[in-house]
């Protein structure tokens, strides 16, 4: 067995341990080793369907020393006139080019690819079988936010013989039209496969969905980091302090986000009893509206060859229909912890401290831990915010980050860095308003007006106060 010393080990070189990485290089002299899985940085990037896209903004994606971005408005496409979503495959080259262009020739970063991490200080090679051992200061555990990913996700229903079934993954490489598209789940896999089979050329009329619980979504042009789109961006923001104000319960929530834009629904005359934190553009969400053969009988718990059961009853179908399982789930700890620390002893766990962005959360982390001795300190300021799914889960979400924030601005040397860092997004973009401007001024007002009402009605709805 090989023995190996660091300063940092990090397991996992998804999204969040390249973020925690890059912070460490640019914020310290610290040595690091690298451990994962898979053969190229990236995590669930390298096994995701050939047809994904960011479903944010690129611009704020990625580490926070290099531009994923390239700083264009899509031309054409359901994206147009929004800031760029980079491709799959251009998330993947990304993460390769930050760790060959950057990390190891810094001389700092070691990295072990296609390794298994036993949890007991060593790894194993899959492919040569050879073992190492290391001892280290701190371990990173950049693993505890898993993505089920579709072509490796066993889909929780039996599959019976002679059902024409694949994973998104196979879409790309049809060469025969099938009688008919069935598309099983209601989430952004579905949305994404939808949207790739329709702008490809199939048929709305050919398209059965089974949505086993109607999501509420999110619009991506309130998510535009450029000043050209501050009054929707903030206002929307000052709407949704409002809604958290003013709601006397999570459906009055939920009815007041609608109402003022921040999110919508499939479907006007059903009522979504899920957020994942979907992001979709109005182009994206009228095209999927063609859609009109849609079954809402719950979960499918078995596919045969001419029917389809369901928690709710049962469906037929063919075995000329394609069954396309798009039923993986969101990110989730990939423990059980309750309240899991961020900081604890010589282990970091990177977990969202911030909604809808992981990457900044781990940059976050990595600069708590190099500049921050105080171990509760360092938690005050990187409290978990749930991964929602309930919609009683975005009221935690929004009160955990809205926390968060809070304790971020009283400090002034955080709150500089925060707004220098290109994953943050927005706060550099409110602290080049020109006083001068009254209506941007006016919209936040209204946001630091309402914050704290938000925060205390928030308690409520959440029963902790």
């Amino acid at each position: 067995m090989a023995e190996l010393e660091t300063d940092y080990l990090i397991v996992g070189a998804g999204a969040m341990g390249m973020a925690f990485a890059d912070t460490l290089l640019s914020e310290s002299d610290a040595r690091m080793i690298i451990v994962d899985r898979h053969a190229k940085p990236g995590g669930h990037w390298n096994m995701a369907y050939p047809f994904v896209r960011l479903h944010q903004p690129a611009s704020f994606y990625g580490v926070a020393s290099r531009e994923l971005s390239q700083g264009k408005k899509d031309e054409v496409g359901l994206n147009k006139g929004l800031m760029d979503l980079s491709t799959g495959a251009e998330v993947s080259s990304y993460f390769d080019d930050v760790m060959r262009q950057r990390f190891l020739p810094s001389g700092r970063v070691d990295y072990y690819p296609m390794c298994d991490w036993s949890g007991d200080g060593a790894f194993t090679s899959s492919l040569s079988g050879e073992r190492f051992k290391v001892r280290y200061k701190k371990l990173v555990d950049a693993t505890l936010l898993t993505a089920s990913i579709p072509s490796e996700h066993k889909p929780p229903y039996e599959i019976g013989k002679g059902v024409h079934f694949m994973p998104p993954n196979g879409l790309p490489a049809l060469r025969q039209k099938p009688e008919g598209y069935v598309i099983i789940g209601g989430g952004k896999t579905a949305v994404d496969s939808i949207l790739f089979l329709l702008e490809s050329g199939a048929k709305a009329d050919d398209i059965q969905w089974i949505i086993p619980r109607d999501p509420w979504m999110l619009l991506r042009e309130n998510a535009q980091p450029l000043p050209e789109y501050f009054e929707r961006v903030f206002g929307t923001q000052a709407d949704y302090m409002k809604s958290m104000a003013e709601a006397e319960t999570v459906e009055d929530l939920f009815d007041r986000l609608e109402a003022c834009g921040y999110v919508v629904r499939l479907d006007r005359d059903v009522r979504p009893q899920m957020f994942h934190a979907a992001t979709i553009s109005e182009l994206e969400l009228a095209t999927i509206r063609q859609v009109k053969n849609i079954i809402r009988m719950g979960h499918v718990t078995a596919l045969e060859e001419n029917r389809i059961l369901l928690t709710g009853g049962e469906i037929e179908t063919t075995p000329g229909n394609l069954h396309i399982d798009c039923s993986a789930g969101i990110a989730r700890l990939a423990k059980d912890w309750v309240t899991p620390k961020v900081f604890e002893g010589n282990i970091i766990r990177p977990l969202t401290v911030r909604s809808y962005m992981p990457v900044f959360s781990g940059s976050l982390i990595a600069y708590l831990d190099v500049h921050y001795d105080d171990e509760d300190e360092k938690n005050r300021l990187s409290q978990p915010v749930a991964i929602p799914n309930t919609l009683e889960d975005f009221v935690a979400m929004s009160l955990g980050a809205m926390m968060n924030q809070y304790n971020w601005s009283q400090d002034k040397t955080l709150r500089r860095w925060i707004r220098e860092n290109r994953l943050d997004g927005f706060t550099k973009l409110t602290s080049e308003i020109d006083h001068d401007d009254k209506s941007k001024m006016a919209i936040m007002g209204r946001i630091r007006d309402t914050a704290p009402k938000a925060v205390g009605n928030l308690m409520k709805l959440a029963g902790l106060a």
